[in-house]
């Protein structure tokens, strides 16, 4: 088992949300940009102790406006959570956002197949349930 916290939080973290299709659908779209989701990425990598604004300009390079309108975008679909602290402001992967994501992909999987967590099934039940 992984001691990432990233994978930790969404293993012993809330269930992750259930999801409309339009809130799905938001959350995709956002994710459309090569740079958001870098972005995201190293929101992701970087756990629950998030990233500052700064701290995610010199990883990515992105331009100070660039950055702010991919942070906007995250934030606004829910995929990062963005904190205060001083004069700085923290962001970070929202987990349970994501694994509900992910969750809302896979709901349906292999619904169609007789054998749907058999070995030889693209999912196992197992693999469904994490």
């Amino acid at each position: 088992m992984s001691t990432d916290p990233s994978i930790a939080d969404l293993q012993s973290g809330p269930v992750p949300e259930a999801l409309t299709l339009e809130r799905a659908a938001l959350g995709f779209a956002a994710l459309g940009a090569g740079a958001r989701l870098s972005v995201l990425l190293a929101l992701v990598k970087a756990g629950r102790k998030g990233l500052t604004v700064s701290d995610i300009q010199d990883r990515m390079g992105l331009a100070p406006s660039t950055l702010a309108h991919h942070l906007r975008s995250l934030a606004q679909a829910g995929l990062i959570t963005q904190e205060k602290q001083g004069r700085s402001v923290v962001n970070r992967a929202a987990f349970s956002h994501l694994a509900g994501l992910g969750a809302y992909l896979l709901q349906e999987c292999c619904a169609e197949e007789d054998a749907c967590g058999s070995p030889g099934s693209p999912m196992s039940f197992s693999d469904r349930t994490r």
